[in-house]
């Protein structure tokens, strides 16, 4: 398990650092595959020390993130959040098996606001990013979307193999866009 540390706005110390890699060891469990975190540890206006983490390991990305007023505190919340949604995960992949269907390539492009709201017809790119789209159920991208924390997710739905959004709707329930033959 690779754990890098990063402190923000606050002076590094061995002690924090090897508290929050210890406490990490402890959700390896969950996971067999390898795992790389990052872990921010942050102070905002002196009081409010803030711990998060992205952990990635074979296609699943998750974070956590906690404040509190002391930064042991914070990470130990961090880490028990963290060990919660994987807990979760573990007892859902346990339930569902997926399948090996197709993964497709998908490129996401951020535009500038200004050159789509001029409507000059030439928007201006600001990034652009491909990736493949694992396929799996909707449960799963639900799931996969939470441990996110996004708000939408694209995925190859594991039957029909076609792309399908799973979205968060603002009363907290989810929504599903299925393509429409033509």
């Amino acid at each position: 398990m690779q754990i890098a540390v990063t402190f923000r706005h606050m002076e590094s110390s061995d002690a924090l650092r090897s508290y929050a890699e210890e406490k990490l060891a402890r959700v390896k469990k969950y996971i067999d595959e390898p795992i790389d975190a990052q872990v921010v540890l942050s102070v905002q206006k002196k009081i409010n020390h803030r711990a998060e983490v992205t952990m990635v390991a074979k296609g699943l990305t998750m974070k956590s993130g906690e404040n509190k007023d002391d930064m042991y505190a914070a990470i130990d919340s961090m880490v028990d959040k963290i060990e919660r949604q994987l807990k979760r995960y573990k007892e859902k992949l346990k339930r569902h098996k997926g399948s090996d269907g197709i993964q497709r390539k998908v490129e996401k492009t951020v535009f500038a606001a200004p050159s789509v709201d001029d409507g000059d017809g030439n928007p201006e790119i600001i990034r652009s990013k491909s990736f493949f789209v694992k396929p799996m159920s909707v449960e799963e991208a639900v799931m996969q979307m939470d441990l996110l924390d996004k708000d939408f997710l694209v995925f190859t739905d594991d039957s029909s193999e076609e792309m399908h959004v799973v979205y968060r709707r603002k009363d907290g329930n989810y929504g599903l866009i299925v393509p429409q033959g033509s």
